[in-house]
């Protein structure tokens, strides 16, 4: 089969001819329909210092998919020919935090794509225990980038959203699907910020009655006299990973406000501490999806109105591979769908 792998230990990756999976008990044999580029396979393609430190050369990579499952063998529900995507995060299950139902937090979690082969490639064998079943109503190409919604709506559901202001810093793929969720779910006002007008620009084509501003044009304060808001942002989701931007979101946080925080920071990021002693802030790390319940939620907004396919600017063939990922590099895009069928 052909398998998009990270061949060398250097920039790109390469279309080969690999060993089909061979089904084994306690997984299932997925024919992979659509497969989406995350931030992950960019810096695997970059081959940044963390990708140095992590991917193995000659591992397949990729975890944003849809397909349906071809074999499967174990005792399960699950079915060939059922239509499904699958959680990222792979747990051990015996840890404190996984016997006790909160696998999210697992401190053995590793990925597909990233520490195992991935779902670049015209077949995947994965867990049984990580499929996630996905309502027909759902277009195939959303489903394949569920797995970043995921971090989204964990992101976005970390408070209660009804009536509230919600301040949103990075308005990246999963920084638009936050606000969407917010908007889905009841927020009052939400404003998301970005420096690159494209992205700004497609936030207001995905999340109607988003407010998208770039601060260095319209800083925050004037924007929030604008709308109405006194006394601060409610609730903030940090997706950005710039420090500019967090220490923007505390300086117009109300008193009592609560942060979210998806982008990851340099280990040197400064914030004024005593802001958010003195302000009560409460602040939360958010890392992958809810297992399951998030899933669950995904699913049902899905198929209850919220539509995300504006978020997909591109769509390519597999074999188009390379043109896919220097656009990804290029931030001129959305989500970014290729086809396997």
């Amino acid at each position: 089969m052909n398998a998009l792998i990270k061949a060398k230990a250097e920039r790109g990756l390469k279309l080969v001819q690999v060993d089909k999976p061979k089904i084994k008990e306690g997984f299932a044999l997925v024919k992979i329909k659509k497969t989406s580029i995350c931030g992950t396979d960019l810096h695997i393609y970059e081959w940044d210092p963390w990708s140095q430190k992590t991917i193995k050369p000659g591992q397949i990579i990729g975890h944003e998919f849809s397909g349906v499952i071809e074999d499967i063998k174990g005792n399960t529900t699950f079915k060939k020919g059922d239509f499904v995507t699958a959680e990222g995060h792979i747990v051990c299950k015996e840890c404190r935090n996984c016997r006790s139902g909160r696998e999210t937090s697992c401190k053995y979690t590793f990925g597909i794509g990233v520490n195992i082969d991935g779902i670049f490639a015209e077949y995947a064998l994965i867990p049984i225990t990580n499929l996630v079943a996905v309502d027909k109503c759902v277009d195939s190409r959303v489903v394949s980038f569920m797995d970043a919604f995921g971090n989204a709506t964990q992101t976005a559901l970390a408070y209660p959203l009804v009536g509230e202001d919600v301040l949103i810093t990075g308005a990246g793929p999963i920084g638009i699907m936050a606000a969407a969720v917010a908007k889905f779910c009841g927020a009052k006002n939400v404003v998301i910020t970005n420096r690159s007008e494209y992205r700004l620009e497609l936030a207001r084509k995905v999340v109607p009655g988003v407010v998208a501003i770039s601060p260095q044009k319209e800083p925050i304060p004037e924007v929030m006299k604008r709308l109405g808001i006194k006394e601060g942002f409610d609730i903030g989701l940090e997706m950005s990973g710039a420090s500019q931007a967090l220490n923007d979101m505390i300086d117009n946080m109300v008193c009592g406000g609560k942060i979210a925080l998806l982008g990851v920071h340099k280990p040197d990021t400064m914030i004024d501490w005593n802001k958010v002693v003195f302000k009560t802030l409460t602040m939360k790390g958010i890392y992958g999806r809810e297992m399951y319940d998030g899933w669950y939620k995904m699913n049902a907004m899905l198929c209850s109105g919220l539509d995300l396919t504006p978020l997909i600017t591109h769509e390519f063939p597999y074999q188009k591979f390379e043109e896919a990922f220097e656009l990804g590099l290029s931030g001129k895009c959305g989500k970014i769908v290729l086809s396997w069928d």
